[in-house]
């Protein structure tokens, strides 16, 4: 018992001086801190004080700004290749999987364990392919072209706007690129140069690193790019950088080589019982209609013979002559698919191919929305059928639009048969590639996508309302060039009741109807060139040749 107290008490007072030394120990610490973390003598000025206070607006605080603005974007830039490079990585391991995956296959049926024959040349092959389409294109020298119009001409592009030479009428020659592929395109092709030039690798030109460093490039150093393609090679693009120095510039040419033909589709096509329901608004201009039907009757009872005429008329001024024409066609050719719907109403484009449309009640049927003034052949009959496909494709042809014919042949009584006036020359017409109003869809597509705005009254808008519908829906949208589509001439008259932007619409249409830029040039300087002609003649009179 009393060896078990003494112990007890020794323990105790070990304990207690354990103790004071770890609260001796706390004390101390706490005495450094607050030594060392107390504030400045209040002799001395303030941090704040000492150094110049920098406002929002102050240079050096915008030009770290402008540096950080530059370094996100960079950094943005470098992610967004990271991850193509991944997706590509991904995408080429799994295509390797499965061409080992093949070849083991084809190994296990044939009895033995190797890959599949060739596997691995692909790689080598593609390499090889894309280096053959480099060596071919203009790319680093240029190869003997047999005149100027062989000449592939360059597309100039900034980070905001493309510099185009091939406008037709609606494109401009400068202006934002508007279509998504192409913005992404050039996107793409500027990642990939800062990139390129950002990486290290790309900078080792015999300079040492801390000079590497010292640049790092940003979308504000493009300057300006130029790019061209050849369809059967591939695109290339040459891209130009401000560089380190005022008069120092980084070039970057890259190349987007054309990978060989596949083969998506090989389908037949039967188009025998495809009939089209021709849909035609019509007010007054009967001597339009009339020559309309002789080339509906040529080409669409005599030659193709799966055709339904709706014509809706406005009003009931001339009305029994438009009945009448229908009803001699019907009775000469034997044609009896035609509907004649008549409307009591002010005239509306939109509306009456609407009507038109809806008046249908055979089913599903093939649509082609024509105007009067319109000649079509055969041939382009076809291409309605061929390009167009319920809930799939609606056709939007692009028709050849014939200038004044006594314009071109001089005068009214050198005018060819209308058949010898569908030449398509740059002094003939022009590819009204402005124009939305001849169509073929099928009726489902129309109704299912809410068909025209009936409020559209008079001339213009209710084509491109109807355009935009269908490009803004999942259906393929097919516009090109149609050899067999062709708007004859007819002056053109603007109601003064049109609204300011459907009448400066009608306005533009008028003035590009007439004659190309070279006849219209030609009428507009007739009197200098009549003074030169009549100056010519005294010459020649007053200095007869000698005989």
């Amino acid at each position: 018992m009393l060896h078990a107290a003494m112990l007890r008490r020794g323990l105790l007072a070990w304990v207690s001086r354990v103790g004071g030394v770890l609260v001796l120990l706390c004390c101390s610490l706490s005495l450094l801190y607050v030594m060392t973390c107390s504030p400045p003598h209040s002799d001395d000025p303030p941090l704040s004080h000492a150094l110049p206070r920098a406002g929002p607006n102050h240079p050096s605080v915008q030009s770290y700004q402008v540096l950080l603005q530059e370094r996100e974007e960079q950094h943005r830039l470098h992610i967004t290749s990271l991850k193509r490079e991944i997706a590509q990585l991904k995408e080429a391991l799994q295509e390797r999987s499965q061409q080992l995956k093949g070849g083991q296959e084809a190994g296990a049926q044939g009895g033995g364990l190797g890959e599949a024959p060739g596997a691995k040349s692909q790689q080598a092959d593609l390499q090889e392919f894309l280096k053959s389409q480099l060596s071919k294109a203009e790319v680093t020298a240029g190869i003997r072209l047999p005149s100027e119009y062989a000449v592939v001409p360059f597309e100039s592009f900034t980070l905001q706007r493309v510099y185009q030479l091939e406008m037709g009428l609606t494109r401009h020659p400068e202006e934002k690129p508007v279509r998504k592929d192409k913005r992404e395109e050039l996107g793409e092709v500027l990642e990939m140069a800062l990139h390129s030039l950002n990486t290290p690798s790309s900078q080792q030109d015999g300079r040492g690193a801390a000079e590497r460093a010292s640049k790092v490039y940003a979308p504000s150093d493009f300057i300006e790019g130029i790019t061209r393609t050849e369809k059967d090679k591939g695109t290339l693009y040459e891209l130009t950088f401000r560089g380190e120095s005022s008069n120092e510039f980084r070039r970057l040419v890259l190349f987007r080589p054309f990978g060989p033909l596949m083969k998506v589709k090989n389908e037949r096509v039967d188009t025998a019982n495809v009939p089209i329901n021709i849909i035609v608004p019509l007010s007054r201009r009967t001597d339009k209609f009339k020559q309309f039907m002789q080339n509906f009757r040529e080409v669409c009872v005599r030659q193709d013979g799966r055709v339904h005429l709706t014509v809706v008329y406005f009003g009931k001024e001339q009305m029994s002559e438009v009945r009448s024409t229908l009803e001699n066609t019907s009775r000469e050719v034997n044609f009896k698919n035609y509907t004649l719907l008549q409307l009591d109403e002010e005239f509306s484009r939109g509306r009456g191919l609407d009507i038109g449309a809806r008046a249908w009640k055979g089913g599903n049927v093939l649509l082609f929305f024509c105007d009067v003034d319109i000649y079509f052949t055969a041939d382009f009959l076809n291409s309605c059928r061929l390009n167009t496909q319920p809930g799939k494709k609606v056709f939007y042809p692009v028709l050849f639009s014939q200038y004044n014919p006594t314009l071109i042949y001089g005068s009214p009584e050198h005018i060819p048969p209308v058949e010898q006036q569908l030449v398509i020359k740059k002094d003939t017409g022009f590819w009204r590639d402005f124009g939305f109003g001849m169509t073929c869809q099928y009726r489902s597509d129309f109704i299912n996508i809410g068909g025209f705005d009936i409020d559209i009254k008079g001339w213009g808008g209710e084509d491109v309302h109807l355009y935009r519908k269908y490009l803004h829906s999942n259906l393929l949208v097919v516009r090109a060039p149609s050899r067999g589509l062709f708007h004859l001439w007819h002056e053109k008259h603007c109601a003064d009741e049109l609204p300011p932007d459907q009448y400066r619409m009608c306005m533009q249409s008028k003035a590009m109807n007439e004659a190309s830029h070279g006849q219209l040039g030609m009428l507009f300087f007739r009197h200098e060139i009549e003074a030169h002609l009549r100056k010519q003649k005294q010459r020649q009179n007053s200095n007869p040749k000698k005989t």
